[in-house]
């Protein structure tokens, strides 16, 4: 029991403190799952992330969840769900309740533009260490450098991305018997 309470509350502080959506709660996750509590390594976290690009839903919610899962089976991804969800609908109940009185209020609008800068720079923080992690030989950049041209010049959905990655990956890659035979030889 101890444990669910423990994924409820950390994971409610990241969902309490992430203005962004999933993309931004991505470095707060790296450092709460990886780096501070060990649920994950950094290898299981970037395979959450891309099951979460690829599944419906919340990338940060689908993340807690999977690690809820690993951690304490269906009750323990029950947990981490609520906890990253239940801070977002008490302060979006909250907000939408008054937003109408302040929208317009030039504060709240130049806050938001803050607000706007910060979430990039969390996102490319988020990629920059992830590229790092991922981009590890000429074949991983290749599939990098396809993907990015793809994104940027064409119109392809995420999913299939995530999938033309996939199977990039398990074609350009060399097969697990072949590096075992190597090693062996060795």
């Amino acid at each position: 029991m101890k444990l669910l309470v423990q994924l409820f509350l950390i994971f409610a502080k990241m969902g309490a403190v992430t203005f962004g959506g999933g993309y931004a709660m991505l470095p707060i996750l790296q450092r709460e799952v990886v780096d501070n509590h060990h649920w994950a390594t950094e290898e299981e976290l970037m395979d959450y992330y891309a099951l979460g690009q690829v599944t419906p839903g919340m990338i940060a919610v689908n993340v807690a969840t999977f690690i809820g899962l690993k951690l304490k089976g269906f009750w323990g991804g029950i947990f981490a769900t609520l906890g990253v969800i239940t801070p977002s609908m008490i302060i979006i109940t909250t907000i939408a309740m008054f937003l109408t009185r302040f929208e317009e209020n030039p504060y709240v609008v130049h806050a938001f533009t803050g607000i706007r800068a910060c979430v990039c720079v969390l996102i490319l923080d988020a990629v920059l260490k992830l590229g790092k992690k991922s981009v590890k030989d000429k074949r991983t950049l290749f599939i990098f450098l396809v993907i990015l041209c793809l994104s940027l010049f064409a119109p392809v959905s995420p999913v299939l991305s995530v999938i033309a990655a996939g199977a990039g990956g398990f074609f350009l890659m060399p097969s697990v018997k072949k590096e075992k035979k190597e090693g062996e030889s060795r």
